[in-house]
């Protein structure tokens, strides 16, 4: 059955004609869907009761509920959902989600594929490998159906998979969230991320106002495409040429995702390098602590683990966290240069909810 929840009104008043309602049906269907939030055609008691059948005989709302979930000690909440038929394997059947409170603001953490193709060297959900596009009911519904939606204050796309390599179902999920017939949030309230698919970060640009991320975590190409093999096909220079080519000045943001290895892309260089790089764009960067794999292969060279390190391994070569010490300096020295920095909190890595972490644990 074909699924409404992610139409456009105008495809919804399509799908009020073809059931037999009159076109301004589309305008209710989407009302209860994207602001009452129905999850079944009986609730729409504004409809006839023969439109109604009409609906059930062809179409489906698209909202389930999680399947599994987990509660991490700092609060953070981690949901398994089913995915659509189109995933490949059993395991690619389910994404996660991570519910993220913290005082009066609640974030939403949504994936947008299941696993993920681009296969970044530090990121445990690379190695589930890509399994599927998710639709946009399939990203939407983990908005709408957990527990905690009514508290959410700010959505990232941040889950599984590159948001840009889905881009068709990413974009229709953000209108939906973001248009006056659905359910009229700010675009200032959403951010995507991506690892920097130039083609499609043009495109989010011009028919989005919702916020960016660029994954960025090392200025030097060579470098950076040691842990990110994107950088082999999607030149850094060239996504940071690209962004300086609009404004980000006003109602939107652009920032920069940044993990931490300690001696590997915490230097006084790469400090000096991000600030050469990022000059003249108005931007952001957000450092972030290093959430290990035990699976992570060493960096081609490295034979023993940075002095500096704060994170313990069995075995050395991996890639380690930088200290506390080291991404505070790092921090002061971007922002007193004229780039704000600021170090993220980690929140839920305790049950694998943390940063690069979703790998469908809660379905083994």
């Amino acid at each position: 059955m074909e699924v409404l929840l992610g139409k456009t009104l105008e495809e919804l008043q399509a799908v009020a004609q073809e059931v037999g309602l009159p076109r301004f049906a589309g305008k209710q269907l989407a009302e209860w869907i994207y602001v009452r939030r129905a999850t079944s055609f009986d609730e729409m008691t504004n409809i006839s009761l023969k439109g109604r059948e009409a609906l059930k005989a062809h179409y489906t709302i698209g909202r389930h509920t999680p399947v599994a979930e987990a509660i991490s000690k700092d609060g953070t909440k981690k949901y398994l959902f089913q995915v659509g038929n189109e995933a490949r394997s059993d395991e690619a059947r389910y994404i996660e989600s991570v519910y993220i409170p913290d005082n009066d603001r609640a974030t939403l953490c949504v994936s947008t594929q299941a696993g993920c193709k681009m296969g970044c060297r530090f990121c445990m959900t690379g190695t589930l490998g890509f399994h599927g596009h998710l639709t946009a009911a399939d990203i939407l519904n983990q908005i709408f159906s957990i527990p905690d939606a009514d508290k959410l204050t700010n959505i990232v796309y941040m889950g599984e998979g590159e948001p840009m390599d889905n881009l068709d179902n990413v974009l229709h999920s953000l209108n939906a969230m973001t248009s006056a017939w659905g359910c009229a949030w700010s675009p200032k309230r959403i951010t995507v991320s991506s690892v920097g698919i130039t083609k499609g970060l043009k495109r989010y640009i011009e028919e989005s106002e919702c916020h960016l991320a660029i994954s960025l975590h090392n200025p030097f190409a060579i470098e950076r495409q040691e842990v990110m093999p994107i950088e082999k096909v999607n030149h850094l220079s060239e996504v940071i040429a690209l962004l300086k080519q609009y404004d980000w000045s006003h109602q939107r943001r652009v920032s920069f995702e940044y993990i931490c290895w300690g001696g590997v892309n915490d230097t006084p260089k790469h400090a000096n390098e991000l600030l050469r790089l990022l000059k003249g764009l108005d931007c952001r960067i957000n450092l972030i602590r290093f959430h290990a794999d035990p699976s992570t292969p060493p960096l081609r060279g490295e034979t023993s683990a940075p002095s500096n390190s704060s994170t313990s391994f069995s075995l050395a070569g991996r890639l380690r966290g930088s200290n506390e010490q080291q991404m505070e300096w790092l921090r002061d020295y971007l922002t007193e240069r004229g780039i704000t920095t600021t170090i993220r909190r980690s929140r839920g890595e305790d049950i694998l909810a943390a940063c690069g972490m979703l790998v469908n644990a809660l379905n083994k």
